[in-house]
């Protein structure tokens, strides 16, 4: 499972890297794809696939369907650990996700997401203030 959070740099190459318990979690190749609210997912292979068979079966006589599905599919790229487990990020990816120096990694369960600092903050703070609104309106969330 992948929990927590922690921040660190890109390289002037572009690379990024990723804490220890994550990197074991990932295996050798894994997928890291363009995702909601300007960030990067990144997830094992199995994980992956799950995902693909979704946006495969989504019905391609819907506009919004074909959107995501193409969206997701066309800003995903495969990835793999140089020996010091860096992880070069693609351009169009660092784009989305503006992505500069400062990154936040976050764990998000079957896999993570890659974060800038300041989009992060923004997104935790808007959150935290409406995190009481947020958990009212889930449907069967019982703890």
């Amino acid at each position: 499972m992948f929990m927590g959070e922690s921040t660190h740099n890109l390289d002037p190459k572009g690379r990024l890297t990723i804490p220890a318990k994550f990197r074991n979690q990932l295996g050798e190749t894994f997928v890291i794809a363009k995702w909601m609210e300007h960030s990067l997912r990144a997830m094992p292979l199995d994980v992956w696939n799950k995902l693909e068979e979704q946006l495969n079966n989504l019905p391609i006589g819907k506009k919004d369907a074909r959107a995501f599905k193409r969206f997701v599919m066309a800003g995903s790229m495969q990835a793999e650990f140089d020996k010091q487990g860096r992880v070069i990020i693609a351009s169009n990816l660092k784009e989305h996700a503006k992505l500069e120096k400062e990154v936040v990694v976050t764990g998000v369960g079957d896999s993570f997401e890659i974060w800038s600092a300041d989009n992060w903050q923004a997104y935790t703070e808007e959150t935290a203030e409406n995190f009481d609104d947020i958990a009212e309106g889930l449907v069967d969330f019982d703890f």
